[in-house]
């Protein structure tokens, strides 16, 4: 007999379906084929196991299973639950006639169990494009499936479940999940507020303008400054996530296998913090299982990457295409896929090895040009992408102590989405165009031009500070960012200073020790 069952294969964030197809004649042998890896082919002791253990007979028969498109591979133990079920309906154990209206993916323990697949969502979203009716699916991976509308999603626990549920002895539930609901009642929790932070008004300003257009920041100061404080409390000022940001972003956890059992869509704005031993595989994506990096998993969010000239220089260079196009494309021999980076990076250093340069009470012990090959660590084409470069000074001990609190983040955040609502109706007409910092050249030319006064104060910048052309485009960026806060339709004079004054590495005195 000749049986049908509905699996799907991941590839990048996107799915596609896999026609599992079983044969079961006269024999003993089995073939498994279509291009499975290994964790595919060992199904077939998971399978016997689970099968026996729940009381059912692994059939004796000759047993031929192919999975189609037979040209991609399969791989993981996500298979096991549409390889079992299929092999049953294929003995004649299950009747067969609801098989082609359900998607099945589930790993099976020994004991029959099932074990959280990665995923999940894109895979819901897929089988309702192609028209199933439902997805049976291990329970843990329920409510982040739910997300997806009219689609059926029944979670289950154990292989038995299933095979009495096409037998017709058993009903199993569907999950629904509110998802707006859900969605909007965690967007306002965070772990920290900005009202903690005691002085650095300038950092604060600098990062509510960076909140404010999308741009790329660093902060450079003394170990203890409050670097790290800052950049944490960045995500509390951010605007919230739309519901497509969050489907997008909840996607690309869900094939990382990131998503907790009981979260359904991600709330807030993901805040990503690798170590700076992280390999380039393991920032931008890839492997010999491709996988979403650092980069992708920080998509609508913030990377953080603390420590900057710590981190490994070709980790570091890798990450300028990504910063310009928003996405990066992994191409391999076996395998390309496409993963969305539109990612905001936030970092943070020390200004010379021993981290007193420039300090305002205790001296720099570092030898002479030390600072200058501490700075070299990072390259110029690098420094070039990120638009604010403000440096932090220690907080004197009676900004610390004092008991009057800071601006707290939620008057910040209004500020910074009146002002994402300014650019939202500026880039009405743009196609994936939300914020300043995707601003191209021919939108500078169009909403970021300078008046005579902000013409005459960029030049002499330009001159004194020998900046690229890129670094003229990104003070352009940030002066209508600057403009936006001040609810200006022109950019004028003081906006374009403010702009200049966030190019602190672009100083001629800076680092000449």
């Amino acid at each position: 007999m000749l049986v049908k069952t509905f699996a799907a294969a991941v590839n990048g964030i996107s799915a596609t379906i896999i026609t599992i197809e079983v044969s079961c004649t006269k024999g003993i042998q089995f073939f498994l084929v279509g291009l499975p890896d290994v964790a595919v082919r060992e199904s077939h002791e998971r399978i016997i196991s689970a099968l026996q253990v729940n009381g059912y007979q692994f059939p004796r028969s000759r047993i031929i299973i192919n999975m189609a498109p037979a040209d991609i591979r399969k791989e993981g133990s996500a298979y096991d639950l549409p390889l079992a079920i299929g092999i049953m309906a294929a003995a004649g154990d299950i009747d067969a006639t609801l098989l082609d209206k359900y998607m099945l993916m589930g790993e099976l323990s020994l004991d029959g169990s099932l074990q959280p697949v990665k995923g999940a969502l894109p895979i819901a979203i897929k089988a309702r494009e192609e028209g199933f009716k439902g997805f049976i699916l291990p329970k843990q991976n329920a409510y982040e499936a739910a997300v997806v509308d009219k689609l059926e999603i029944l979670g289950v626990e154990n292989i038995k479940d299933v095979i009495e549920f096409f037998r017709g002895k058993n009903r199993l539930e569907p999950t629904i999940v509110n998802t707006r609901d859900e969605f909007f009642a965690h967007q306002q929790h965070f772990d920290g507020d900005f009202a903690d932070v005691r002085g650095q008004e300038n950092v604060k300003r600098a990062l509510e303008v960076a909140a404010a257009g999308g741009h790329n920041i660093i902060m450079i100061g003394p170990p203890g400054s409050g670097k790290s404080m800052l950049a944490k409390r960045l995500p509390s000022i951010l605007p919230p996530l739309t519901l497509q940001e969050a489907l997008e972003t909840t996607k690309i956890h869900s094939v990382a296998g990131k998503i907790g059992e009981h979260i359904s869509l991600l709330s807030q704005r993901p805040f990503r913090s690798p170590h700076h031993t992280i390999s380039n595989v393991a920032m931008v994506g890839g492997g010999s299982f491709p996988q979403p990096g650092e980069i992708s998993l920080a998509h609508n969010g913030i990377l953080f990457l603390d420590e900057l000239p710590e981190f490994n220089r070709n980790v570091l260079e890798v990450l300028r295409q990504p910063l310009e196009d928003r996405h990066i494309n992994i191409s391999r021999a076996r395998f390309a896929v496409d993963y969305p980076a539109g990612f905001m990076l936030v970092a943070s250093m020390n200004p010379c090895p021993c981290g007193y340069y420039n300090h305002p009470t205790r001296p720099c012990v570092c030898p002479p040009g030390a600072v200058q090959k501490y700075m070299n660590r990072i390259s110029g084409p690098l420094l070039d992408r990120i638009d604010i470069q403000i440096e932090i000074v220690p907080v004197p001990f009676e900004k610390i102590s004092e008991q009057r609190s800071s601006e707290a983040s939620a008057s910040v955040r209004e500020r910074v989405i009146r002002a994402r609502e300014i650019q939202k109706k500026r880039f009405a007409d743009e196609a994936s165009l939300y914020c300043n910092a995707q601003m191209g050249s021919k939108h500078l030319h169009k909403y970021a031009v300078p008046d005579h006064a902000g013409l005459s104060l960029l030049k002499n910048a330009m001159q004194r500070l020998n900046l690229s052309a890129r670094a003229y485009d990104r003070i352009l960026k940030l002066s209508r960012t600057i403009a936006d806060l001040d609810d200006s339709d022109n950019i004028r004079s003081c906006h374009f200073a403010e702009a200049i004054n966030y190019r602190n590495l672009d100083r001629e005195s800076w680092g000449l020790l």
